[in-house]
């Protein structure tokens, strides 16, 4: 009995010491684990800091084309930005948020307060650091200048506003609306060079100089016939009617009769309004012995050929500015961008060119700046010297774009005539591609 005892103490002895042995075995191994992961750990890279974010406002139209095609445009290039780590400054990296709020403010029925509306709760509601983009309409824009001068809010216009009502509101009161900058320019550049450019196709062609004027009935087309009419007259030129036509007219018969009854040779045009489809697929349908020039927006998209069904042929359209003729490596850079995210090339060249290229502005300022203080932003974007996708950027004295017919100078219009599919680039000298054709049957 001792014996099978003993055997029992034995066996329990060797189990007892297995299960040591086990133990021994499991704390050592997680002790090893334990100092692996501290040794991972001390050798893993620190993490790079969160990038705070800068909220940038926009006010557009986003039920309508051109206020799309600029959201479209500003995201095209936060998303560039943000997808490189961000950006310094003053030693914190930071990342852009579009905030955006329907403006619905190219709809003519829509009354200014109610955009100014929009504005200040961009401001108020979505805490928005700067504001970009819109409104489009100008007399909307003109409204908010004052808006975000109370808020004492940075605001870059890169998008529609062409009234030269900016630059005299701004130098009525420089010290208030220090906190406004525009981009796009106005419809003076369009003025200048529309005389320009048909003077310049009535020499090579020898048609006569007289011209017939049609525009919308709203404050920058209005404009810019006024001064279309002066600029011709001033330079010899016989203005032979003057119509201006209510937004969303479909029935243009009635004008076009008077002017081909005229005798004039060109048809100078201002329209935004969808329904100038109809006034320029009329021309065309009936074959006026008439140059049709000027700006039409439903024909600046890359894919107006389709909407006209190819009757926007032989239409001279001016871009204001430049943005689908890669005039430089940006310019190149950026539709080549546009078409790898989009499938067509840029369209829309009032709003889409100089959405994408206003983030940039924005960044370069912030970037000298060093910091995020008004002054600073304001002397930093006032000291702008870049070259971007339609030539030198800078502001002038009323915080307005500068232009000129170089884009070595500064930013640039360009003029397209559609031919054959393709929109062509005929103007001004320095980047044109062809010179202007007339219809066959002119």
């Amino acid at each position: 009995m001792i014996s099978g005892r003993g055997d029992m103490v034995l066996k329990n002895f060797k189990k007892e010491e297995e299960n040591v042995k086990n133990k021994i075995l499991f704390i050592s191994l997680a002790v090893v684990l334990a100092l692996s992961v501290g040794i991972i750990g001390c050798t893993e890279p620190e993490p790079e800091p969160e990038a705070e974010y800068i909220i940038l406002g926009a006010p557009l139209p986003i039920t309508y084309n051109d206020g799309l095609s600029a959201l479209r445009n500003l995201n095209l290039a936060v998303d560039e930005i943000n997808d490189a780590g961000g950006f310094d400054v003053g030693g914190t990296m930071y990342k852009f948020k579009i905030e955006v709020l329907d403006t619905a403010d190219l709809n003519p029925t829509v009354p200014a307060t109610d955009v100014v509306a929009v504005v200040e709760a961009l401001i108020t509601a979505k805490k928005a650091d700067f504001i970009i983009g819109g409104p489009l309409r100008s007399e909307c824009a003109l409204a908010t200048m004052d808006t975000v001068s109370d808020y004492e809010t940075v605001t870059i216009w890169s998008a529609g506003f062409l009234s030269p009502g900016q630059a005299s509101k701004f130098a009525g009161d420089p010290d208030k609306y220090k906190y406004c900058f525009r981009t796009q320019g106005s419809v003076v550049p369009v003025v200048v060079e529309s005389v320009s450019i048909m003077d310049s196709i009535a020499a090579d062609t020898g048609l006569a100089k007289e011209a017939y004027i049609m525009v919308q009935d709203v404050a920058h087309a209005r404009a810019g016939g006024d001064g279309v009419k002066a600029g011709l007259e001033g330079a010899g030129w016989t203005v032979k009617g003057y119509d201006k036509i209510p937004t969303g007219t479909t029935d243009f018969s009635t004008m076009l009769n008077s002017a081909e009854a005229s005798g004039a040779k060109f048809l100078w045009l201002n329209f935004d309004m969808p329904e100038s489809v109809f006034l320029v697929k009329e021309w065309y349908n009936r074959e006026m012995d008439m140059l049709p020039i000027g700006f039409v927006v439903p024909a600046h998209d890359s894919l107006s050929w389709t909407v006209f069904g190819g009757k926007c042929e032989y239409l001279v359209n001016c871009y204001v500015k430049a943005g689908i003729t890669p005039i430089n490596t940006q310019a190149s850079d950026y539709i080549d961008l546009y078409e790898s995210e989009h499938g067509v090339e840029p369209g829309l060249t009032w709003v889409a060119p100089v959405s994408y290229q206003v983030v940039y502005i924005l960044k370069d300022a912030l970037e000298r700046a060093g910091s995020l203080d008004d002054d600073a932003v304001i002397a930093a974007l006032e000291a702008t010297d870049m070259t971007g996708v339609y030539g030198k950027i800078a502001f002038d004295d009323n915080h307005d774009m500068v232009y000129s017919m170089n884009p070595a100078e500064g930013a640039i219009t360009t003029w397209v005539q559609w031919l054959d599919e393709e929109r062509v680039t005929v103007y001004p000298e320095v980047v044109k591609d062809a010179d202007v054709v007339l219809p066959p049957w002119m």
